[in-house]
């Protein structure tokens, strides 16, 4: 997938300036895809360029003009015709902390205590994020219970995509507990004086 498309996803919330289009960005859609500040920026350039997005600047004061954003109809046809079709293959998994856990059985001192404190980091973010995503919902359902808020919303796409994150999160919390037991049980059978460092 394009970083354009997860763009002009968000834009479908209505018009945006870069700087509102990257903070909303990390509440829209950053449970299902991330960007820099940067690539948003040069992203917009470029789609402003082909015609599927366009500009208008906004006059303030006390504060530089602004350009907000929107989706215009070239731009619309585009994200219509990127959804029609089949989605790529999901992405391969390329996680660093998980070799790093494969290999643990290899390691002692600071580095068996490296990992655990990468997983105990693993967890303290999943737990941050999983918090974020539980007020969104809050937000969105707006005191409606969930079959209420589906049979009435306009959009039930970013409802469903942040249940996504929402799942994946609590997993991260699951498997986070569990390493960090495992581990710490492990440090503990070895005679580690550190054995419950890291646990949750």
């Amino acid at each position: 997938m394009a970083l354009r498309n997860a763009v002009m996803a968000a834009l479908l919330e209505g018009e945006a300036s870069g700087y509102d289009l990257a903070k909303g960005f990390e509440a829209s859609v950053a449970n299902f895809w991330m960007a820099t500040p940067q690539q948003l920026y040069r992203e917009l350039e470029r789609m402003e360029q082909e015609g599927l997005v366009s500009a208008r600047v906004v006059q303030q004061e006390r504060r530089p003009n602004k350009r907000l954003f929107s989706l215009t109809e070239a731009g619309l046809d585009v994200l219509r015709d990127y959804v029609g079709k089949a989605p790529d293959k999901p992405p391969a998994m390329r996680d660093e902390l998980m070799v790093k856990v494969q290999c643990v059985d290899i390691v002692e001192g600071s580095a068996f205590d490296a990992v655990r404190a990468a997983v105990a980091e693993r967890h303290e973010r999943a737990t941050a994020k999983l918090a974020r995503y539980l007020r969104m919902q809050e937000r969105m359902l707006d005191g409606r219970g969930e079959e209420e808020y589906l049979a009435t919303a306009e959009r039930i796409g970013p409802y469903l995509t942040l249940q996504g994150g929402i799942a994946y999160e609590r997993a991260n919390l699951r498997w986070s507990e569990t390493a960090l037991r495992r581990l710490g049980e492990r440090a503990a059978a070895l005679g580690r004086s550190d054995g419950d460092r890291g646990r949750v």
